[in-house]
Formats: C-alpha cells, structure tokens, sequence
C-alpha cells in the first residue's frame, strides 16, 4: 500500500470504527454506511475518495477491515468497533486454543483481570501465534497468550468469527489464559 492508501485506510477505520460523526455520517444498527454519503463527506472534508479508490482500499487492506454489502451500496468495519453495533455474528464453536497478542507491558495486568474489551466492543483473538504476535508488536516488545478457548466455550461464553478473520468474545477470564509464549 502506498502512504496514500495507508492514510485513507486509517481515515476509513476511525470514521467506521469510532467517529462517523467526525464527516458527518451515520451508521445504522449493523455498522452500515451509505457508500455514496461516505465518498460524499470524506471529500469535503478533505480526504479525496471515490469509488475506484474505496475498491482498491477494501480489496487489498491486508487485515480486511471493511467490508461492502451484497450490493456494493454500503459499507462497515468488519469489527474493532467502539461505538455501539450489532454485526450480525451468530454464536459459533472456536477452535481449542486461540491466541492473543499484547505488549509485554501488560502481561501482569492481564494475568491480575483476564483480557478486558475495555471501549472495544469484543476481546480480539488470532486463530495463530504468528498474527498474534504481529499484534502484539504494535504494543512494544510482544507477547501472547493461549486460550482456552473451547473450554470457554463449553463453559457459555459465546464467540463469534468475524468477517475478516478475528474470533471475537466478551472477555476472557484468567483462568482461560495459558502465559508461556514471549517471543
């Protein structure tokens, strides 16, 4: 991705994610948005999209964060979200063990209280170590946990597979949490 595409694809994930009210636009109770109000509004206030530009961005955003509905008319954030939606996401069995990425800074604290959404809507775990781990570099030097994540599961707490790939659930208590992985 150019700088360009990288700036728009943080514009993108802002207005989508936590403050459409920053343009002006409105997203109903799944996180939908009007394409064209979206182009619209970015342009005025001065973030030049149109629609090969937004095409291009949701093809290629390696982490796929957005996503349009069936008929190109409207488009959301695939989760990450801070304000309140309902994606849609039905209640489905996770893999055994899932992982989550963090600083290393954190670790205590995680260990103290389990993994809180904190302003998220979700807890955001990785189906592997690897984009664990990349998520954990954005917080400093990484670490990730294991979770016990079918164990949960079979314990009522409910997980849904997001669009782009994340297991999102409510929290993750610490006795679900295996610490043995720092990089």
């Amino acid at each position: 991705m150019s700088n360009t595409e990288i700036k728009i694809s943080k514009f993108l994930s802002c207005i989508l994610r936590h403050k459409p009210e920053i343009i002006g636009i409105e997203l109903d109770e799944n996180g939908w948005t009007e394409v064209d109000s979206l182009i619209e509004k970015s342009n005025k206030y001065g973030i030049r999209i149109n629609n090969e530009i937004l095409n291009h961005i949701v093809a290629t955003n390696s982490k796929k964060r957005f996503v349009f509905n069936s008929t190109f008319d409207k488009i959301r954030a695939s989760q990450g979200h801070s304000i309140g939606v309902e994606l849609g996401y039905a209640n489905q069995q996770p893999p055994e063990i899932l992982f989550h990425g963090t600083g290393e800074k954190s670790v205590q604290s995680i260990l103290e209280i389990g993994l809180e959404k904190r302003k998220r809507q979700h807890v955001h775990l990785s189906n592997d170590i690897e984009t664990a781990t990349k998520v954990g570099q954005r917080h400093g030097k990484p670490f990730v946990f294991k979770i016990l994540a079918e164990q949960m599961y079979n314990d009522n707490f409910e997980f849904y597979f997001s669009d782009n790939g994340v297991w999102l659930t409510e929290n993750v208590p610490t006795k679900y949490l295996m610490a043995d992985k720092l990089i």
